[in-house]
């Protein structure tokens, strides 16, 4: 590993990089005059309230709800498509994890983490 101070936008960070021939890694120290930590967005209160039990249907990246392909209540299989999430410009299907009913813990529209619970299939 080599060590460099690179200065972006005037500010000044300390990193590390393996030399050609390992594995690529350049973690990236924070800067030397940190600015103030900026506050995650509170979690909406839907999610709170969210239905739990049976097997989750989790996001396997951040992205925006887009469509509930399925009414909720309705019977599904698993690998059955029952969310659009649209994650850099494309649309992904995310399927059912298990056979059951599902109960979704989001809504159209709404920004989602990865591994957020986007339904339940009971």
């Amino acid at each position: 590993m080599r060590k460099f101070n690179v200065s972006v936008n005037g500010k000044s960070y300390s990193v590390e990089v393996e030399e050609v021939g390992g594995a690529v890694s350049a973690p990236v120290a924070a800067p030397a005059a940190a600015p103030a930590p900026v506050a995650a967005p509170a979690p909406a209160a839907a999610k709170a309230a969210a239905p739990s039990g049976g097997a989750p249907v989790k996001s396997p990246m951040p992205g925006v709800v887009r469509k509930l392909v399925v009414a909720e209540g309705t019977a599904v299989k698993a690998g059955q498509s029952v969310v659009v999430l649209e994650a850099m410009k494309m649309e992904n299907d995310i399927v059912a994890s298990a056979d059951g009913v599902v109960s979704y813990a989001v809504k159209v529209g709404e920004s989602v983490e990865t591994d957020a619970i986007l339904a339940y299939i009971k």
